[in-house]
């Protein structure tokens, strides 16, 4: 099973502070960790939602808010894919994290959907539509 590991931002993330190098410097250790055992398919930090936007969809019209947001507990500091046996398994990876910021902070998980969840639901088309999309990415990505 695939997750996606959000970090959470925090007000001093968002501040726009550089992260502290010794916390890049144990973060670094821990995706070599992950890397050796196979599991870390990406893995990014991101610059705080003031260099950000959203877009908001009302029918066919769409409307641009420009960052910062509100709440920085609630926004995305960065992220990792990985492939995991289980969710269990990723709470455990989870736990043996450096803590990413310098203040408390929080790691969220999530499986993402995988193409056989859907069932009767995805017809061939899509499901040939979906492989040939991977398959794409994939190629562009060893380029």
């Amino acid at each position: 099973m695939r997750v996606m590991v959000i970090v959470k931002a925090t007000k001093e993330s968002e501040a726009g502070a550089p992260p502290d190098m010794k916390i890049l410097a144990e973060m670094g250790k821990f995706n070599e960790e992950l890397v050796k055992a196979g599991l870390m398919l990406a893995g990014e930090g991101l610059h705080p939602s003031s260099k950000g936007a959203r877009v908001r969809f009302s029918g066919t019209k769409r409307t641009v808010v420009d960052g910062p947001f509100a709440e920085a507990k609630e926004l995305v500091a960065g992220f990792w894919l990985w492939k995991v046996k289980s969710l269990e398994e990723a709470i455990e990876w989870v736990k043996r994290c450096p803590n990413p910021m310098p203040v408390d902070s929080e790691i969220e998980v999530r499986q993402l959907y995988e193409m056989e969840e859907f069932g009767a639901e995805l017809t061939p088309e899509l499901r040939e539509q979906e492989e040939r999309l991977r398959s794409l990415v994939e190629e562009r990505a060893k380029s």
